[in-house]
């Protein structure tokens, strides 16, 4: 007996909870007889999981007053436009600014109180948490090339970043290097992120960004929300962020290795 064939949508939309119920036993069905799209379902349902869990909180709060109002169209093209406009000004809210929020909870002991660091570190510790958040619960493409191209991964990081990236060896704290990839950056040019796991396949991930020449140097700084948490700092024209799910001074143990190993590769 073969099953029905099923497609990625329909994968999809069981992960998110959005499957209509007729099409449900089929896709049971074709999950109990293909376990790789049963666990790559299972890995999109804990990513959304830890996505809700980090963003959530960013739906309880209030839109401030100047942007509502400045979204509001002017009473000449009707007030029927008000409720869509408010809703597109939420929207905007949340992602370019609000998931920045839960960054400024974070606690200032590793370099200085969060609330009076630069735009740019805070947008670098976002975007590299929101970038863990994503890729490491993957479990067929948690990364883009594999550690068995090391040699390739790092040159074309390198000449994609314009900078020698030299990912650190983190065996001897029982972590090994699965891969990386390239990512989209937030207008200083692309980003790379490089992934490690250990042997219960814990993961954590080095998020390294090309900062604008000028840009101030910063300290480790650490922020945190639910078990996520982040170290980050800018050397130079380059940025990086540690991201993993550890108690505080297991990461920050990590990143003083890190730190030290890219200090003796300059």
């Amino acid at each position: 007996m073969t099953t029905q064939a099923i497609s990625e949508a329909q994968l999809h939309a069981l992960a998110d909870g959005v499957l209509p119920e007729g099409e449900r036993a089929a896709v049971d069905a074709y999950l109990h007889a293909h376990p790789q799209d049963a666990a790559r379902v299972a890995a999109w349902r804990e990513q959304n999981r830890q996505l809700r869990a980090l963003f959530d909180p960013v739906l309880d709060d209030a839109v401030p007053p100047p942007l509502l109002q400045a979204a509001s169209p002017p009473a000449a093209n009707g007030a029927w436009r008000r409720p869509a406009m408010q809703a597109a000004a939420a929207v905007v809210l949340l992602l370019a600014g609000g998931m920045g929020g839960w960054l400024l909870r974070g606690d200032g002991d590793a370099g200085g109180d969060l609330r009076t660091a630069s735009a740019s570190p805070l947008a670098l510790a976002r975007s590299a948490a929101i970038a863990h958040a994503v890729y490491t619960p993957e479990v067929r493409h948690p990364v883009e090339v594999g550690v068995e191209q090391e040699a390739h991964l790092v040159q074309w990081l390198s000449k994609r970043l314009g900078s020698t990236l030299q990912p650190p060896v983190l065996s001897p704290l029982g972590y090994r290097l699965i891969g990386g990839r390239l990512l989209p950056g937030d207008g200083d040019g692309p980003v790379a992120q490089f992934m490690y796991e250990d042997g219960s396949g814990k993961r954590l991930t080095l998020y390294v960004a090309r900062e604008r020449a000028g840009r101030q140097e910063t300290a480790f700084r650490y922020t945190q929300e639910k078990e996520l948490g982040v170290f980050y700092w800018i050397d130079g024209q380059m940025g990086y962020a540690l991201s993993a799910r550890l108690p505080k001074a297991e990461l920050g143990k990590i990143a003083d290795a890190v730190y030290a190993q890219l200090e003796a590769h300059r």
